[in-house]
């Protein structure tokens, strides 16, 4: 766990069993961006129903025939819902609107990034989310001392290389924890 000076960035957060908020029970969010002004996250596993396809049609944006107009949007929080936020490998300075996360890792919000995606000239792994999670400074620290969430460091192969309904298990794996076996009950030693 980092120390109560270090960043959450390129951290997972997983919420706890007893966690009954319906925007945030049973999700994984990857936390993008956190410093003394708050915390920026997305939900990565709870897909919509609305595939790229039909988010390219609703804003105008003609998209070439390929395989990635069947992937699902996925619901990325309770925040900003009528916004894209776009997680993807590669370089923020290749696009605008972007932060650098991870090492070859970053968030877009920009218009540019769905044209080439539609394309077929964006980056080869990415996960497009409508809203995103927000905490205000101090927030999440306050959650995190009354057992609401699990952090964990980011892994880029959870986000990308297996399906949504894995990656809450995986990045409770990387702790050596099976959410499963966890009491619903919050508690404090």
């Amino acid at each position: 766990m980092p120390t109560p000076m270090q960043s959450l960035k390129n951290y997972f957060l997983m919420a706890m069993p007893h966690l009954e908020d319906p925007n945030f029970a049973g999700t994984l969010t990857y936390l993008c961006d956190h410093d003394d002004d708050g915390t920026l996250g997305v939900i990565v596993n709870r897909p919509s129903e609305l595939t790229l396809d039909g988010l390219f049609e609703q804003l105008d944006i003609e998209s070439e025939p390929g395989p990635h107009n069947d992937v699902l949007v996925y619901n990325g929080g309770p925040t900003y819902r009528d916004r894209g936020f776009i997680l993807h490998r590669g370089n923020a300075s290749d696009w605008d609107s972007s932060i650098q996360v991870a090492d070859g890792l970053a968030l877009t919000t920009s218009m540019d990034m769905l044209q080439a995606i539609a394309q077929r000239r964006g980056p080869e792994q990415y996960l497009v989310t409508l809203g995103c999670a927000g905490w205000k400074s101090g927030q999440l620290e306050d959650e995190l001392k009354q057992n609401t969430w699990l952090i964990a460091e980011g892994d880029a192969a959870i986000l990308f290389d297996r399906p949504p309904e894995q990656r809450l298990g995986a990045a409770a794996g990387i702790l050596g924890v099976d959410l499963n076996l966890m009491t619903r009950d919050a508690g404090h030693a």
